[in-house]
């Protein structure tokens, strides 16, 4: 891989992405939404990549180079024969409406299906021979037992229900046109650059100020991976994954959710209260939300590399440094 397309840049999973694979050497056009609140989480990647390169981290000596392209995930077929440099990889990552009652609306979660195939034809027209798309366990809808691409798929959301529908889409397209095509269906991430209304970054943000939280009983049995893991997953899927083959990405590990909890807590100050069991459970609550990653592993080679404590205590220092204070 030498030079690679990732839209949703900007994003945790995204930008991670570009991190990976700055620090590996390879030159990446960052396609972004105009005007992007989260500029700095990629700005942050190109960093901290550099960083590790020169504190000789990584195997290569010079990090790949970083060109940013402003562009609404509508208006992806603008750019076709626009861009730098010729292509091989493509990485969508972009996907508008992910929380709040967006996340349920048909009409915008079909606009995304529409984008996804636009970035395959993207793809395709900038030369790449590789297409990686980040789905999401919400395609599974409520199952129990880990999960894993053998099951059934009954989506319950509209984002489920049009993940599901833009991965299978977008697989007969790059069949079509002659690309490989690998569909990764992500569970649970958190790390630096994650948005501040999952349980994670509103724990810790929380946490941060000495105050107290209110939680559900917390018994689901829950697989967070740490974002950079969940990168490098997609990066390994993009050289080595199984044409046409969907993986299901986590840490392929479980605890119960409120062990999370707990570890965050810990990290921070051991003495806090949290308030398990003060809350009740949203409706449809998914009580088992787990990876199984043979099939990832075996074709891939990859292994999650960093245990939650250790990524937590990561995301806490990312915090702390983005906020502008001196305390690690």
């Amino acid at each position: 891989m030498k030079n690679a397309i990732v839209t949703g840049a900007t994003g945790m999973i995204g930008s991670h992405i570009v991190k990976v694979l700055l620090q590996q050497g390879v030159n990446v056009t960052a396609i972004i939404r105009p005007m992007s609140e989260k500029i700095k989480n990629l700005e942050r990647a190109e960093q901290k990549a550099g960083e590790e390169v020169l504190l000789g981290k990584t195997e290569v000596t010079e990090p790949g180079k970083l060109s940013i392209v402003e562009c609404s995930l509508d208006e992806l077929s603008t750019l076709r024969d626009k861009l730098g440099w010729e292509h091989d990889t493509f990485f969508h990552s972009g996907w508008a409406y992910t929380f709040g009652t967006g996340r349920n609306e048909a009409a915008k979660q079909a606009d995304n299906i529409k984008a996804t195939l636009d970035a395959v034809h993207l793809a395709y027209e900038a030369g790449c021979k590789t297409f990686v798309g980040a789905g999401s366990q919400a395609e599974f809808g409520i199952v129990s037992g880990k999960l894993s691409d053998e099951l059934p798929k009954d989506p319950i959301i509209g984002y489920g229900i049009a993940k599901l529908a833009a991965g299978k889409l977008a697989g007969l397209e790059c069949k079509h046109l002659g690309m490989k095509f690998n569909w990764c269906r992500i569970l649970s991430c958190y790390g630096p650059g994650d948005n501040e209304y999952t349980m994670v970054m509103s724990a810790v943000k929380t946490m941060l100020k000495g105050e107290r939280m209110k939680f559900t009983p917390a018994e689901q049995v829950w697989d967070y991976m740490y974002a950079e893991d969940c990168a490098k997953a997609l990066v390994a899927v993009a050289e080595k994954g199984v044409d046409q083959k969907y993986y299901t990405v986590g840490s392929g590990e479980q605890r119960l959710l409120r062990e999370y909890i707990y570890a965050i807590r810990d990290a921070i100050d051991p003495t806090l209260d949290v308030g398990i069991g003060e809350m009740e459970y949203y409706p449809d609550q998914v009580m088992h939300l787990a990876a199984d990653i043979t099939e990832l592993v075996a074709d891939t080679g990859y292994k999650p590399e960093t245990t939650f404590e250790e990524g937590i205590r990561k995301t806490i220092e990312a915090v702390k440094e983005s906020e502008g204070s001196t305390e690690l």
